[in-house]
């Protein structure tokens, strides 16, 4: 997910004292709720607006014996936004190069009881960020895990994007690199009828824009720096989308999310008519054949569905006798 260090960083002196009332409100709307030991508490985070932070997450943050975190230094400047201050030895790095081994000193902890938070750089952990592996090794142990749910670049971006369609989305995430295995995965994302979320970086915002072009007039919502200051949220066609990025340098700077919209639904076979030409061939050969043939040839010099055919052809025939 994104990173919000910057912003973070520019207005952790000032924000501590404003969240004393927060931390009262957390203590007596989750208090009574029960917040077991030997637990990893998978703790989602702001991915811009610090005021996205929630009651429990504050409450479970400032009570975790461990933070786990996937950047020290960036957890450490969020903290002390909110007036939260952890000693070195209680926050443990747990990253994508380290995941695995860091696992192991977790699960360590919870054995011995302790409390352990687990945050990413922004928004919520496993999704495109590091978790996952943590989360399936501690299961493995033996020990629960507890998700605390919070913000989310990708259901951020899908409730400001007004996709019509079934089936709900399929989340893609972070394409490949490399520019054939991203054109690989975007002719493969072409045929799914339902929306599609993606993430990307700014360094590489015009490749993808340019690679998606291929979608033609299919929409595309572009989510840039959501819930910070100068966050955008725009729909245009997947043709036009490179020359949307071109238009402002403001467009490429910032983290995105990107929904590609659902498949308009094809006309049902049933609401459609026949051209004219299709109809004047159907009728002249049902004057002369009987309906099946009349039917089959239809189809055969016109290319319109059998089906379709034959539902127009028995209408006709209704209307004959």
């Amino acid at each position: 997910m994104p990173s919000i260090a910057n912003e973070t960083a520019a207005v952790a002196g000032g924000l501590a004292s404003t969240y004393n009332k927060a931390f009262q409100a957390a203590r007596e709307a989750v208090g009574p709720q029960n917040h077991p030991a030997s637990t990893l508490y998978v703790v989602a985070t702001p991915i811009g607006n610090l005021a996205d932070i929630t009651l429990r997450a504050l409450y479970v943050i400032e009570r975790a014996n461990t933070l786990a975190c996937e950047d020290t230094r960036h957890t450490q400047q969020l903290l002390r936004a909110y007036g939260l201050d952890r000693n070195n030895s209680q926050l443990l790095a747990v990253h994508q190069h380290n995941e695995a081994e860091a696992a192991a000193q977790v699960i360590a902890r919870l054995a011995q009881g302790e409390r352990v938070a687990y945050v990413s750089d922004a928004g919520t952990p496993a999704i495109s960020d590091p978790g996952a592996r943590l989360v399936a090794a501690v299961a493995a142990a033996g020990y629960r895990v507890m998700p605390l749910p919070g913000a989310s670049s990708v259901t951020t971006l899908l409730s400001a994007a007004g996709v019509v369609g079934e089936g709900g989305f399929v989340f893609s995430g972070f394409l490949s690199s490399k520019a054939s295995e991203r054109q690989r995965a975007i002719e493969t994302l072409s045929g799914e009828p339902r929306a599609v979320v993606l993430l990307e970086a700014p360094h590489r915002i015009e490749a993808l824009a340019q690679a998606l072009s291929i979608l033609g007039s299919r929409l595309i919502t572009v989510g840039r720096e959501l819930t910070k200051q100068f966050e955008t949220v725009h729909t245009v066609e997947a043709q036009k989308l490179p020359a949307w990025f071109a238009e402002k340098a403001d467009h490429l700077r910032g983290e995105f999310a990107l929904v590609i919209h659902a498949m308009d639904k094809p006309k049902a076979e049933n609401d459609a008519a026949l051209d004219a030409n299709t109809l004047r061939t159907l009728r002249l050969l049902l004057a002369e054949l009987p309906l099946k043939t009349a039917v089959k040839m239809t189809s055969d010099i016109t290319g319109v569905s059998k089906n379709l055919v034959y539902d127009t052809a028995l209408s006709l025939k209704k209307g004959l006798d």
